[in-house]
């Protein structure tokens, strides 16, 4: 996980999306152990109960895994993370249609906007 935080928002959702794409991406593969939490919190600038507590939730959803005394792993079921990206995708495209609505864009503004975007 190399992406920077924003520390205007709650963490734990952040460093779990990374997480997630990480593993939907193949960047992390099935049964590959990841940084320990203490490593982790210091790679990426945050406190250690906030990273276990992203692993948690990544175990609770099944991404992850942990053996006792060995670590955190990747989940073998991918997909898992692959459904939670593509939900992320949907929540975060709804939000900036709503944003861009509500800042009075209009509906023919936004696809025009859209249409004409340059993808980099």
């Amino acid at each position: 996980m190399q992406r920077n935080l924003d520390k205007t928002k709650p963490l734990c959702p952040q460093i779990c999306e990374h997480i997630c794409l990480d593993v939907a991406l193949g960047e992390l593969k099935p049964n590959e152990r990841i940084k320990s939490v203490r490593e982790a919190a210091v790679a990426v600038g945050v406190n250690p109960n906030t990273m276990q507590r992203s692993y948690e939730i990544l175990e609770q959803e099944g991404i992850l895994y942990s053996v006792r005394g060995t670590g955190w792993f990747v989940s073998e079921n991918t997909e898992k993370a692959k459904q939670s990206l593509e939900k992320l995708k949907e929540e975060k495209t709804r939000m900036f249609f709503e944003e861009m609505l509500n800042l009075g864009m209009s509906a023919e503004e936004l696809r025009e906007f859209i249409k004409e975007y340059k993808y980099d």
